[in-house]
């Protein structure tokens, strides 16, 4: 484990390619309710290890192994926590490229502060990343994904409740009392907005997606943006709006198949993924 930031620590998980020097450095980010345990981040960084390439499966605030060493909890736009470990980051590469890969709301947080800040990466790829939170809070609200919300909601609250700097008695009321909430928006509002200094979720919803400000940017390093049109829980809408005129050095790549983060092809072994193998081709691609 790495430990990265100042007063308070995010860590990361350190995947170093086996007795070669490493071709850049790739920062690994997990979705909502994720860490660097998760299985598909373990796999993609497996995958990039293996091209020669150092990786660090960061753990988020108050994510996995890294909840004892940070207070809170991550939002979609967290740039007061990335920038720091991107400045590390690329210390470390020590000249090599600095790469970063976000699965899902990963991939959303590696986008927004790309959009605050040029020259933080030297490339950049999404998978599966909502781009517009009010429609993705929505869609995962939908009747058909009530068991994923459940499941999701649950993790939440055990990772918020587990903060072992506390949490106020308002928050444990909307996380453990009987009005507990039990949809995303209420989960948002209620503790993502407030601690990120949002004036209220819709406040939070329109100043972390990305998707109003990437046609317009200039700061973004060269990015591949892959999503998949029969995702169940974060639609492809906005995406699509951006597939037609891409913003510079943007890439889209739409599937009809893949579901959220999916991307299993026929025949695949356990432990690849399709979209696996697009990511580090086209990375390597990048590094020539």
């Amino acid at each position: 484990m790495l430990p990265l930031g100042g007063d308070e620590d995010l860590v990361a998980r350190v995947d170093q390619p086996a007795r070669v020097e490493p071709r850049g450095l790739v920062l690994l980010l997990h979705g909502l309710g994720g860490s660097s345990e998760r299985e598909g981040l373990r796999r993609m960084g497996l995958s990039l290890q293996a091209a020669g390439l150092m990786v660090w499966r960061l753990n988020l605030r108050g994510a996995g192994p890294g909840r004892a060493h940070a207070a809170g909890t991550y939002a979609a736009r967290c740039d007061a926590d990335l920038l720091p470990v991107l400045q590390r980051a690329r210390l470390a590469a020590e000249g090599r490229p600095l790469l970063g890969v976000g699965l899902s709301l990963g991939g959303t947080m590696l986008l927004n502060a790309c959009l605050s800040t040029a020259g933080l990466l030297d490339g950049l790829v999404c998978l599966s990343s909502p781009l517009d939170l009010e429609a993705c809070s929505a869609s995962i609200e939908r009747p058909r994904n009530r068991l994923y919300q459940r499941w999701l909601l649950a993790r939440l609250r055990a990772q918020t409740l587990a903060d072992p700097f506390g949490v106020t008695a308002a928050e444990r009321q909307a996380l453990a009392g009987p009005q507990r909430v039990r949809t995303i928006r209420a989960f948002d509002a209620a503790i993502t907005a407030p601690r990120w200094g949002y004036a209220s979720v819709g406040h939070y919803y329109r100043e972390a997606s990305p998707l109003l400000r990437l046609p317009r940017s200039t700061s973004l390093p060269p990015s591949l943006l892959l999503h998949a049109l029969d995702d169940p829980w974060v639609p492809a809408a906005a995406t699509q709006s951006l597939a037609a005129e891409p913003p510079p050095g943007v890439e889209v790549v739409l599937t009809r198949r893949g579901g959220h983060n999916g991307f299993h092809g026929m025949g695949d072994e356990p432990l690849r993924c399709w979209a696996d193998q697009l990511t580090l081709g086209w990375l390597q691609g990048l590094l020539g």
